[in-house]
Parts: structure tokens; sequence; C-alpha cells
């Protein structure tokens, strides 16, 4: 058991690593993310993790993917979600979005202020949380 855990541990701590560039990029980019909690669920091989993302003014996160539903309420701002398989979607501070496991989507800050929202994931441990499409 104790090998198990250690090589989990390794994994989990190798996957951070490979991660640490692309979060980077997004701080430059005006991009920023925060992890605020991460928790098991009473599902078997589920997981709800909290991130707060905040948005620079007329920057965008591009098309991705998750691994389990993300469930976005919005802080302040103003924000457009392109949600594949819908017209896009403006929301602002209040407004709540439901995003399907697996759905390409992106998001964009339309005004003229830093946009916040809280994403709620409610995904596949150990998937990585968030996959860029090309």
């Amino acid at each position: 058991m104790t090998a198990t855990r250690l090589l989990a541990r390794t994994a989990l701590f190798a996957a951070s690593l490979l991660t640490i560039p692309s979060a980077q990029a997004e701080q430059a980019a005006g991009i920023a993310r925060t992890d605020l909690q991460r928790h098991d669920l009473s599902a078997p091989g589920r997981e709800a993790v909290q991130v707060r993302v905040d948005i620079a003014p007329g920057k965008a996160f591009g098309q991705h993917t998750h691994p389990g539903e993300e469930i976005i309420y919005v802080l302040a701002g103003t924000l457009e979600y392109d949600v594949d398989g819908r017209p896009p979607a403006t929301l602002q501070a209040g407004d709540v979005l439901f995003i399907p496991a697996g759905t390409i989507h992106a998001a964009k800050n339309v005004g003229n202020v830093t946009a916040s929202e809280l994403a709620t994931y409610i995904v596949e441990k150990d998937k990585p949380l968030l996959t860029l499409v090309k």
C-alpha cells in the first residue's frame, strides 16, 4: 500500500509540474486561476474542485474541455461564453452557467473591468482538470 501511495504522489507531483508553465502563461496573458478547494465526493472516482478565475478586460481563455461538469457563477464584470452547440451567452455578476462534461467552450471578458467567476467542477479524479483544444 505504501508503494502505491508513493507512486500516486509522484504522479500527482509530476502532473503539477506540467501545469505550472500553462498557469504562468495564463497569468501573463491576463488570466489568473486561483485554486480554492478540492475534495473527494461520495461518488467513487469523482471530486469537486473550486477555482476563482479572473480575466482582464479584452482577454480570452481559449477553447478547452473538462473531464466532468463545470458550474459557473459570475462574481464580477461581463463575460461572454462560447459553448459548443449553443449561441454565445453574455453573463454578468450574479449569472450562472452549466457546462456538460467534455463540452468544448471558451470565455472572454467583453467588459471594461476585470471579470471574475467561481468555477465549480465535478470531475473524474486523477485526470487533468483542463485540456486545451487545438
